[in-house]
């Protein structure tokens, strides 16, 4: 990631009412930015970071294409500058402070203006703001003098005598620095001015709560101000929200420095307050609100917000027939499923992340069914705008804070800095309905618990120790006193209750009777179920697969497309990942043996593809259909968050949307898997098991049909319609059971090899769940499947387009491609039984039926040789 750079936001400021009220000017635009021996000098854009800005300037390619990630190594050892010259807007004597605010800078570095240091900034998460009252002159001088964080965190990891601090470097197939874990680090926000009198709010909040006993919404807003009037500031305070017809004013006092007031808004009783609700559970009705400020010294302020109303509980409480704790969330009084995924960075380079750019992201997590993400902690905490929108659209966000896979270091100045980010962090996002759970690390406890990094029985009590003071003493303390709305948790994966029982570390954190669990494997049969964790809550799991080529081919050369080029081993940051994916493959499907490189390359992305989504829906599946049960003690699982949702550059991965957006199979099976209604089929000794999932909130009556097709036939060989299965609500409950055997018989002989089951939920008032498949057997194993003829014509229906696909035989995993036009289908990478099918393209950007025809690919498993 880029070395340096300024981001800026415009913030929604107070509007200003009276004389004398605030001056915020931006110092957003051109500045002037220079490597450290002065060898390169450019103009570049703030926000920014230098990597885009010598892209823009044509002095380096796409950081993205090929190699140069590593070619472009020098950028991130040398040490920049930014620096530009301003007019101050303003009579500087009219005013008692003026500040010079940075939101965020990446990362380590020495800010000076007219040539007097300022200060130093060391945490890309942290704002930064100085005090210039006394330095600021009619024209200005701003200097930003960046050292190289790689060099940085070295020099930090050899001062630090007390004890060494694993990791010290990352694994060689990761191809990163070492001794991160010794700075906060970063591509970051908003520089400003800010010139005042008296007072000015920095920080403004609004926490909903629920008054059980008075059955009664109450609000706490909070304010806080950087007073710099020598004496106390009495005035009025009032909020308004007109939709709830409430409205109260409050005599409130600030006082010198950092004053804050907490107001109780009661909402009036007689008003129908409507919920906010994750994705597929209701509505996300918000309500605007204006909270007037009416001081006696200094200016009015008006604040507009918008507030949601919801509450979360995280559930830990014994389970009848099992030991240990249950794992789930309560919103709003429901018990809430979560299903969804894991977020990273959209980008290495933050300013390329835009509105849309997230917008679209998190919209298809939205129209794949989803209700929640985990923000990982090895990122960033989000801009603004992510949890706006996860707000608008139901998206529940567990937020890690940034710490990951690693430990890292407490001394004094480390852990000062890390409570100013925590508290800034909670103190901006924690308005935020989406947010339901603070989690303080990612497998930072399971990385002591399991001893990763080899640390002497002898020594590990410092470690420990280490842990709890930053992850409780510190983290966990703030985040109490500044958010008691919502849960907190150490870790993940962490046994909750119970590690907090052990001391904060519990042996083993992988523990399904308690918490949540991490779990991968790449060596076992990802068809078997019984390979899977029974646990409470599985907040991370995933297989890799390769993106689509017209993505690959946007930062390779022909040279690269081959699975064993020096390309595909270098975009591979896992290790032996592209082999993993292929021993996956070579368990159910035929290796491709094209005497063609690129069709053979081609026809291995789309088998990752494939095979990356029948392994997580197996997983996903099995996950949904244990919520309800206890099995040998284990069981009542209710949460299923796959490893990742979205993608940071070019690469193979577990993304199940590929770098700029394109859904992958995975992220099509996923709208299938995570449907609020769905048939799931697993075997066990020899019988065939269907249970009826359903997030919806009645019990709905409802007909299961069975159809058994031979490979060979578009004709069913048989079919049942059994009537008045019961969907309970909220639960995944037995509606079918029969042994194969039995099933195949009955269905003219058929053979594991030979047929295939297909079933589906129908009830009145057009409900229907996803078409759900049972495969018998591998896909290598398979008989009768023959070469199908596939077409499909393409016409235009008002902002969409409709696919008609015709086949001839029976054709699994049909997929279309149409390249890099952007935007998705309604289905893809199905198993089509029928002769007819109609899928619905939604484009993102203008195209053509003329555009789509040329570009579409269609492939089915047949077409791999």
């Amino acid at each position: 990631m880029g070395p340096a750079a300024l981001v800026l936001r415009v913030l929604l400021l107070p509007l200003a009412v009276a004389a004398g009220c605030p001056e915020v000017r931006s110092l957003r635009g051109s500045w002037q930015l220079r490597s450290g021996n002065g060898s390169v000098s450019l103009r570049a854009e703030v926000p920014g970071c230098v990597h885009t800005a010598l892209l823009c300037r044509g002095l380096i390619q796409d950081p993205y294409y090929r190699f140069n990630d590593v070619t472009y190594r020098w950028i991130s050892l040398d040490n920049w500058t930014y620096s530009r010259t301003f007019k101050t807007p303003f009579d500087v004597r009219k005013w008692q402070k003026v500040n010079l605010v940075f939101e965020g800078v990446d990362t380590v570095a020495q800010i000076l203006l007219n040539n007097v240091t300022l200060g130093r900034t060391d945490n890309m998460f942290n704002r930064y703001s100085f005090d210039i009252t006394s330095v600021i002159q009619e024209v200005n001088f701003v200097e930003v003098r960046f050292l190289s964080a790689v060099s940085y965190a070295a020099e930090q990891s050899r001062c630090h005598k007390a004890h060494s601090i694993p990791p010290a470097c990352p694994p060689p197939v990761q191809k990163g620095e070492c001794h991160v874990n010794f700075i906060r680090k970063g591509i970051w926000k908003d520089v400003r001015i800010e010139a005042y009198n008296h007072y000015h709010l920095i920080y403004f909040s609004i926490t909903p709560f629920f008054a059980k006993s008075a059955q009664q919404w109450y609000l706490e807003v909070e304010s806080i101000f950087d007073v710099v009037s020598y004496k106390p500031i009495a005035g009025l305070v009032t909020v308004n929200i007109p939709k709830l017809q409430t409205q109260q004013t409050f005599s409130v006092k600030l006082q010198p420095g950092e004053g804050s007031i907490v107001l109780l808004v009661n909402i009036n009783k007689s008003a129908a307050v409507e919920a906010w609700w994750p994705n597929g559970h209701g509505k996300q009705t918000g309500y605007n609100m204006t909270t007037t400020f009416m001081m006696e010294a200094g200016c009015q302020i008006e604040k507009f917000s918008k507030v949601y109303f919801r509450t979360v509980e995280l559930v830990q409480e014994p389970i009848p027939g099992s030991p240990g704790l249950s794992f789930y969330f309560r919103i709003n009084g429901r018990s809430i499923f979560i299903k969804g995924s894991n977020w990273i960075p959209a980008d290495s380079f933050q300013d390329r992340v835009t509105y849309d750019t997230l917008r679209l992201l998190l919209k298809s997590a939205a129209d794949a069914n989803m209700n929640a993400l985990r923000v990982w902690g090895g990122g960033i905490y989000e801009q603004d705008e992510f949890y706006n929108i996860c707000d608008e659209i139901g998206i529940m966000i567990w937020q890690d804070f940034m710490f990951a896979c690693a430990l890292y270091p407490t001394n004094q100045n480390y852990l000062e800095s890390v409570r100013a980010e925590v508290s800034h962090q909670v103190r901006r996002l924690k308005s935020h309905p989406s947010i339901i759970l603070w989690s303080g690390n990612n497998e930072n406890e399971a990385a002591i618990a399991s001893n990763w990094f080899s640390i002497p029985s002898p020594d590990i009590g410092v470690y420990i120790k280490d842990y709890v003071t930053l992850y409780v003493k510190n983290i966990r303390e703030i985040v109490l006193s500044e958010d008691k709305s919502r849960p907190f948790v150490a870790s993940s994966p962490t046994n909750g209750l119970e590690s907090i029982k052990e001391g904060w570390l519990s042996q083993n954190p992988y523990d399904t009777h308690y918490g949540d669990t991490h779990f991968y494997d790449y060596s076992s049969d990802c068809w078997n179920w019984t390979v899977y964790p029974k646990t409470r809550f599985a907040s991370e799991y995933g297989f890799q697969s390769w993106p689509s080529f017209s993505t690959i081919e946007k930062v390779s050369s022909p040279e690269d497309w081959s699975y064993t080029s020096n390309f595909s081993l270098h975009r591979q940051h896992h290790d032996g990942g592209n082999i993993q994916m292929l021993q996956e493959i070579g368990r159910h499907f035929k290796l491709p043996q094209s005497p063609d490189p690129v069709k053979k390359f081609k026809d291995m992305i789309y088998l990752t593809q494939v095979m990356q989504a029948q392994c997580i829906k197996t997983e996903t599946e099995f996950y949904r259909f244990s919520q309800s049960e206890i099995i040998n003690g284990e069981g009542h699982t209710m949460g299923a968050l796959y490893w990742q949702l979205n993608d940071i550059w070019q690469a193979p991965s577990w993304a199940s949307l590929e770098y700029g957006g394109k859904w992958k199979l995975l992220h099509y099976f996923a709208q299938n898997f995570f449907a609020p209604l769905l048939p799931v089929a697993y075997e066990d000794k020899g019988m065939l098991h269907i249970y009826g999932v359903s997030d919806l909130h009645e019990d709905r009556k409802l007909t299961l049909r069975v159809l058994v097709y031979a490979w060979s036939s578009l004709e069913p060989v048989c079919t049942l319609d059994e009537e008045g299965v019961i969907a309970k609500a909220q639960s995944a409950v037995p509606i079918y059971k029969e042994s194969i055997s039995d099933l195949l018989e009955r269905c003219r002989n058929c053979t594991r090899k030979s047929c295939v089951i297909t079933f589906c939920l129908v009830g009145q008032d057009g409900l229907q769940s996803p078409t759900n498949h049972y495969f018998l057997s591998s896909f290598k194993d398979a008989v009768g499947l023959e070469k199908t003829q596939l077409s499909v014509t393409v016409s235009q229906q008002d902002d969409t387009y409709i696919f008609v696909l015709q086949t001839t035989a029976v054709a699994p995993f049909v997929t279309l491609d149409v390249g890099s036009i952007k935007g998705r289908f309604s289905d893809n990478g199905f198993l089509m039984t029928e002769k007819k099918k109609v899928i619905v393209f939604y484009p993102w950007e203008p195209t053509s039926v003329e555009e789509l025809e040329s570009s579409l690919i269609l492939t089915s498993l047949l077409d791999i040789v």
